[in-house]
């Protein structure tokens, strides 16, 4: 997950929209959710004095619901300054808490104790993070660095990247049987990579995002595992409410030119929050040829690409 503080090199993602070649074009909205709050200047340590009231009031409402607090994410007030950047308020944070004290509670924890176990050394270890993710032993031979790793930008934003075509999903759903597993899967990776950019936008001073880039070669226009499909969208769908402020931009790579026109034919009928998010481009990614190396030879390139599409720059 990631090789060290300074640079992070996540060996898990969560895949926001691989699936627009194979999937109907309108899940692409389930996957992308709000674009309101990305880019915000000011730092952490003023936002947190600007919404104390508000941050009080959540944190309130946690402790009277889930106890104890003393932990990640409850500990750190990122986790509630989102709620505030996302215009979020207390019925969506119990909605959330419902999520975490129930359905996801084992998720939860698991990401909670391999961040802890990760953490508790000089640099990141990443075997507890790897090795203690749901149906690991079946995953991990499917989803490897080669096709699924995040690193950081220049702005410090977590960069979760994806090779859909890459991975082998009938193999990978055969050995997994179910998509409620995978779907499990997911989510950790989700809560994983929360609970990074919560702790890095405290040390930082400033709030961090999850950018996601979909290098789309490769994806097949027909045929895959639909259950492996099933499972993206259900992840997708369900992560967006529980993760306000968190999600940077899309970058979707490398479509055949054909699915590239028609994506771009229905893009301006998606509502605006949608669109300020979704980049379209041929051309990054393409010389790489191990997702690796983008923590090594290809990172210069790699980085020029994301400051031009995610900062304007």
């Amino acid at each position: 997950y990631l090789a060290a503080k300074d640079r992070l090199s996540f060996l898990f993602s969560h895949p926001v929209a691989p699936t627009m070649m194979i999937f109907p074009i309108a899940l692409l909205i389930l996957s992308v959710g709000s674009a309101n709050a990305f880019g915000v200047k000011e730092p952490v340590s003023a936002l947190l004095q600007k919404h104390v009231s508000d941050i009080s009031r959540l944190k309130e409402e946690t402790q009277a619901i889930v106890g104890n607090i003393d932990s990640v994410p409850y500990n750190n007030d990122v986790f509630y300054l989102r709620y505030c950047l996302d215009e979020k308020g207390v019925d969506e944070l119990k909605e959330n808490l419902k999520w975490r004290e129930g359905p996801g509670k084992e998720i939860c924890q698991a990401a909670r104790t391999a961040f802890e176990q990760a953490t508790s050394g000089d640099k990141w270890d990443n075997d507890p993070v790897r090795n203690g993710a749901p149906y690991a032993a079946s995953i991990n031979k499917y989803i490897t660095p080669s096709t699924s790793l995040t690193t950081t930008s220049s702005n410090d934003d977590l960069v979760a990247c994806i090779r859909a075509g890459l991975i082998d999903d009938q193999g990978l759903m055969g050995s997994l049987g179910s998509v409620d597993n995978l779907v499990d899967f997911f989510m950790y990776c989700k809560e994983v990579n929360a609970l990074v950019a919560n702790d890095r936008s405290l040390e930082l001073d400033k709030v961090l995002y999850v950018i996601t880039v979909n290098d789309l070669a490769g994806v097949k226009l027909i045929g895959g595992d639909s259950t492996f499909r099933d499972a993206l969208s259900a992840a997708s769908k369900q992560a967006v409410p529980l993760y306000p402020a968190l999600a940077g931009p899309t970058l979707l790579l490398n479509l055949p030119r054909l699915v590239s026109a028609l994506v771009k034919l229905f893009t301006p009928l998606f509502p605006p929050e949608v669109q300020a998010k979704l980049k379209f481009e041929r051309g990054p990614l393409q010389s790489t040829t191990d997702l690796i190396d983008l923590n090594g030879k290809d990172r210069p390139e790699f980085l020029e690409d994301l400051d031009r599409l995610c900062y304007g720059k």
